[in-house]
């Protein structure tokens, strides 16, 4: 391309310029202002999708640093934004950059790549489209997972990255059980771990293990019930055994999973029983109350959250409701399904999360949102408070924080506290 190489990366200052062309009216009530001047939107959309024509000329550069930069600020854009007609017009053009990336590039780049495949079917949602960029990239992304002597970090970010593409598209029933398959053949090596002795499922390996299984866990909660069954039988028995890994990640993992493959089968069978129960709820009640000390504080504060949940999920089939805000609309995570599906899809969408939850037609599908919620300026202007008042509220908070701090390091303070 003809496109200059001294083109700056897409930062979090053009991700508050206002650029929805697509998908509602809605804007964030943050990107407004009161009394400043009114935006040209169409020109800041041409000035942002220019940039952007750029970065997918460079994702061809010689450069491999400059390939990169140029899809890590793509990844960005996506993220951030929705951009459903500037993809569909080049949709061809980034999948063979991502292709190109994925086969002939180095770790940092094929990583880089998957990460920008899976906010490419994002940004399109489930379809035609989408399903022509999985058939062409699908094969790849398998190949990189199986092949051994490829960088254990672009077997996982291409692990993560089939699992979310094939979520997204999931018409050929086919394509998603080769996808699990290929899925489980990488994650079922971690069963082994205690008798293998020969580094294939050792520690190197274990977070290619931990994306691989949370990669199958999302593609299961699409799966017709029979299916589940089947999966459940084969994986219910043998996934315990990961709960004793060293790694807190893996632990974690394994705990989720089991947590919702435990509420599957209890929707499947309302009578179902699992015979090794006591075994297994003594094993999560030990990590729920773990005072080991050789492990971080940190970690010990995590898993016992986790699989305090966990423990309640699998003895008294009770999960705690979360609520997720976004703008004025707000959201109940209330099963381990969806729980899996929003940790997924917030881990590749970031900060943007609820910006897309806000406008992205198929996320808001996905969580039974409805259609993106249309407000106008005045609406949103009445949901802002006025600068003078947060200023208000700024000065009173710092001043009560002084306060307090100071209290606390006063020292003839306390000794008065104290008689």
């Amino acid at each position: 391309g003809g496109q200059p190489r001294s083109v700056q990366p897409f930062s979090d200052e053009d991700a508050s310029i206002e650029t929805m062309s697509h998908c509602s009216g809605f804007s964030d009530p943050a990107s407004f202002t009161e009394d400043g001047p009114e935006i040209d939107e169409e020109a800041t959309q041409e000035d942002l999708e220019y940039k952007l024509k750029g970065f997918v000329d460079l994702t061809l550069d010689k450069s491999a640093k400059t390939r990169q930069a140029a899809l890590e600020s793509l990844k960005n854009a996506f993220s951030s934004k929705i951009l459903y007609e500037f993809v569909m017009e080049r949709r061809m053009t980034l999948t063979d950059s991502i292709e190109r990336c994925i086969k002939k590039g180095k770790s940092d780049e094929q990583c880089a790549a998957a990460g920008l495949a899976c906010l490419l079917c994002v940004q399109m949602g489930s379809g035609i489209e989408s399903e022509e960029v999985f058939k062409t990239l699908g094969p790849v992304l398998k190949k990189i997972v199986c092949d051994g002597t490829a960088s254990i970090q672009a077997r996982q970010a291409c692990a993560t990255c089939l699992g979310i593409c094939c979520f997204i598209v999931t018409d050929d029933i086919t394509e998603l059980y080769s996808a699990m398959e290929c899925l489980e053949n990488i994650f079922t090596k971690a069963y082994q771990r205690d008798r293998d002795t020969n580094g294939v499922s050792s520690t190197h390996n274990t977070v290619l293990h931990i994306s691989a299984l949370l990669a199958w866990t999302l593609l299961l909660t699409i799966c017709p019930m029979n299916e589940v069954k089947k999966k459940i039988e084969m994986h219910l028995h043998k996934l315990p055994s990961l709960l004793s890994c060293d790694d807190l990640n893996m632990r974690i993992a394994a705990g989720e999973t089991l947590a919702l493959l435990f509420e599957l089968a209890r929707e499947t069978d309302a009578d179902f029983f699992y015979e090794d129960m006591e075994l297994l709820t003594e094993k999560l009640r030990a990590l729920a109350t773990d005072g080991n000390k050789h492990r971080a504080k940190v970690d010990k504060r995590k898993q016992r959250s986790v699989f305090r949940d966990v423990l309640r999920a699998v003895e008294e089939r009770d999960f705690p409701t979360e609520m997720v805000k976004f703008g004025p609309e707000r959201m109940y995570i209330d099963c381990w399904v969806k729980k899996q599906t929003y940790d997924t899809f917030k881990d590749i969408l970031g900060s943007g999360m609820q910006y897309h939850l806000q406008s992205n037609d198929f996320l808001r599908n996905v969580f039974e949102l409805g259609p993106p919620v249309m407000l106008d300026a005045a609406t949103l202007k009445t949901m802002k408070i006025s600068r003078f008042e947060r200023h208000l509220y700024n000065s009173a908070a710092f001043k009560a924080r002084t306060k307090a701090r100071s209290k606390c390091r006063d020292k003839r303070a306390d000794v008065g506290e104290f008689f």
